[in-house]
């Protein structure tokens, strides 16, 4: 049996896992990131978690065949550099080199979302999918595109940014700099900020009351409030899975994957999201006379997608290089 080190460097925590050959997590550990601090120093806990990982499962270093980590920001596969993120406030930091220098395994790098993609791709929602897109609806929009079995990332290790794909020209400031993004209308950020908003507007709404009680106005808000026939939370949840199913659209025509799979806390509602959102989606793909459609499904593995993924970015480096 092989066994890998799959790393999800976080901007609150630092996870690592050890997989084997069948995609199964055996151990875990983790620690808090505890931002800011410099690169070296969340190095060393890179490599703590990880000895620790190994030690849980009973094994020894030496039994490990490699380590992949996922990280926020531009990750250039190929050189090993962190060329920029603003999660972890880095800027060309040599991230393979130094892990290497303090556990000598070989070690890859990789953006986390296109990581977890590949965990989706190799053991989850994506599997045996020739051509797939995975998003990840949380604090911002994340995007992973997988072509031919590989990571597609661009020329300059940024692509995939599906979550800054303009839909509302004249929308709402993204911290991307542009305006209506994807991101601003579909992470659970700005589903906060829409029901928000809609409170704003109407005082009469059982939200109010809600979120007294809850202490804060959470993106689950609107569906618990509609499931008790609140208009107003009604309105902001047709309005969310409105443009949605415009991104998703989006996405389907520019990449026509075999799966498209959605993660994210919001996709726990289930039937109230997906089916609208499939019914627009159907009406409105460039595809939809074809015989052949995307199939949308819900991402399996959860938060351990990146763990699974960033192991088997060797993996994923061998197949690249066979293009």
């Amino acid at each position: 049996m092989k066994y890998y080190v799959g790393i999800d460097l976080g901007g609150t925590n630092i996870a690592a896992g050890v997989i084997n050959e069948d995609f199964e997590i055996i151990s875990k550990a983790k620690t808090k990131t505890n931002l800011p601090r410099p690169a070296r120093e969340i190095c060393d806990d890179m490599v703590s978690v990880t000895k620790g990982a190994i030690e849980s499962a009973g094994l020894k270093t030496d039994d490990i065949e490699s380590v992949g980590i996922g990280t926020p920001g531009i990750a250039n596969s190929d050189s090993g550099v962190i060329e920029y993120s603003c999660n972890l406030g880095f800027e060309n930091v040599q991230m393979e080199k130094m892990f290497r220098q303090k556990l000598n395994l070989p070690v890859y790098i990789e953006n986390d979302a296109n990581a977890a993609a590949y965990g989706e791709y190799v053991a989850g929602a994506a599997k045996d999918a020739k051509d797939a897109v995975c998003i990840t609806l949380g604090t911002g929009v994340g995007g992973g595109i997988i072509i031919d079995g590989k990571i597609y990332s661009g020329f300059n290790y940024a692509g995939a940014e599906i979550g800054h794909m303009v839909i509302d020209v004249d929308g709402p400031q993204c911290t991307c700099g542009r305006k209506g993004c994807f991101e601003v209308f579909s992470s659970a950020t700005g589903l906060v900020r829409m029901t928000k908003e809609a409170m704003d507007r109407n005082t009469d709404s059982i939200m109010h009351k809600m979120a007294e009680e809850y202490g804060k106005v959470s993106a689950r808000l609107a569906f618990e409030a509609m499931r008790k026939g609140d208009k107003t939370a009604h309105e902001v949840v047709d309005k969310y899975i409105k443009y949605l199913a415009a991104g998703i659209t989006n996405t389907i025509n520019i990449f026509q994957p075999d799966i498209l799979c959605i993660g994210g806390g919001v996709c726990n509602e289930g039937d109230p999201l997906l089916v609208p959102m499939k019914e627009i989606v159907k009406r409105e793909v460039y595809t939809r006379n074809s015989s052949k459609n995307t199939e949308i499904v819900i991402a399996k593995l959860g938060n351990n997608a990146g763990l699974i993924g960033a192991a088997f970015l060797g993996l994923a480096k061998k197949k690249q290089k066979q293009i």
